[in-house]
């Protein structure tokens, strides 16, 4: 519910009573309304705390500014139900806008793509050069680059081929398995890598030491690698699409990778030589820490994880709004297929409303779910009733 803080025009009646208020008496006036609302910038605003701030830690005041800034938030959700309730459709920039948009990501996908064989090509004569474990562990990770690029650019390409008759529903989930088998192959040779050093480390085997020549080498690839990884990432941030959004997380981790991999090198030549296998060590846990993390994400994309409550909220309130004939909404469900959700809705109509209408009502309902960017596919159940037990048995097992 929204607090006090968030005021509206003047009524007299409860908030209730405001939000079904009637509009000018006009056609509209069964619907909830939120336009009447708005949020106090004092309570969005954190007010700086000086060590606080520097050191992370999360104050009183930060978490009524993060409460209030669900609500603006949620508000600005209900909007965007509210035009699409209005428009039929959500609003969305130009085609021509659309393309140029679309043509800058696809060359930012191209570039970081070229990047990484380039610079990996370098990392794999800087591994030779220097036969550091440390500078294989980081060419490692820019050979999970390329094969993670390799991986989207084939799930997408087999997702774009549609066959209506062998998959019905699409292959939306070819991603999330794609990156599930990637990060198979990561966790083994990340693995590979832990043995190799730890064994190292034990025998104390480890004949490093490098040449004036190897050492100029193998300094300059390092840093030229991580100069261009840091402008790539800068560049990838500028971007709201999650693919190039993801390329610029990559681009952040090689610049870490890179720097840790080219300190443990330097500490190994001039200090001691057991600190190559350890920074090869911790650049493999690092790494197999980063994909077990994107591997629980896209898990939870297989099994059919439920949306947000906010997201659900936001259907519910796009539904209610629909159509003034429903009257009960018996159940909203979203939940993950692949990198989208699946939507269930069941409304309550009138028993006494023809066929026609009702399945005009559904279809419409169905057809402005499906508008949403974050949906693939809905499905409408219309009912008379809503005190039946569940369409659907639960396996409680």
């Amino acid at each position: 519910m929204v607090e006090p803080a968030i005021t509206g025009g003047d009524h007299g009646g409860s908030e209730e009573e405001f939000l079904l208020r009637e509009i000018n008496n006009g056609e509209h006036s069964w619907r909830l309304n939120f336009d009447g609302f708005q949020v106090s910038s004092q309570h969005t605003e954190k007010p700086p705390r000086g060590l606080q701030d520097c050191l992370g830690v999360l104050g009183p005041e930060d978490n009524i500014a993060e409460y209030y800034q669900q609500q603006v938030e949620m508000l600005e959700g209900f909007n965007e139900m509210d035009a699409l309730a209005d428009r039929g459709f959500v609003p969305r920039m130009s085609q021509e806008e659309s393309d140029r948009l679309a043509r800058s990501e696809t060359a930012a996908i191209r570039i970081s793509n070229f990047a990484n064989m380039i610079l990996f090509a370098a990392k794999v004569y800087a591994s030779v050069r220097s036969g550091s474990l440390a500078i294989i562990a980081s060419t490692l990770d820019s050979l999970l680059d390329l094969l993670s690029g390799f991986i989207l650019w084939f799930t997408a390409f087999s997702m774009q081929k549609r066959n209506p008759y062998q998959y019905p529903i699409g292959k939306n989930r070819m991603q999330p398995l794609g990156i599930l088998v990637f990060a198979s192959v990561m966790a083994t040779l990340g693995l590979q890598i832990i043995l190799e050093s730890v064994r190292t480390l034990v025998n104390n085997d480890s004949d490093f030491k490098l040449t004036n020549d190897q050492e100029r080498w193998v300094v300059g690839i390092m840093l030229s690698v991580t100069v261009v990884k840091l402008v790539l990432c800068l560049y990838c941030r500028t971007f709201t699409n999650e693919i190039v959004k993801a390329y610029a997380q990559d681009h952040f981790f090689d610049v870490i990778t890179n720097i840790i991999g080219l300190v443990a090198v330097l500490l190994a030549n001039y200090i001691s030589q057991w600190m190559d296998p350890v920074g090869a060590i911790i650049l493999a846990l690092y790494t197999i820490r980063t994909w077990s993390l994107t591997v629980l994400e896209n898990v939870n994309s297989l099994v059919g994880r439920s949306a947000s409550p906010e997201y659900l909220q936001k259907l519910t309130y796009l539904c209610w709004n629909h159509h003034k004939a429903i009257k009960h909404i018996d159940t909203v469900r979203a939940y993950t297929f692949g990198s989208h959700y699946f939507v269930e809705v069941d409304i309550v109509l009138p028993a006494d409303m023809p066929l026609q209408e009702a399945h005009d009502i559904g279809e419409a309902l169905q057809e402005k779910l499906e508008q949403l960017p974050e949906i693939e596919r809905a499905f409408v159940h219309l009912d008379y009733e809503y005190s039946h037990k569940p369409e659907h048995a639960f396996n409680c097992s």
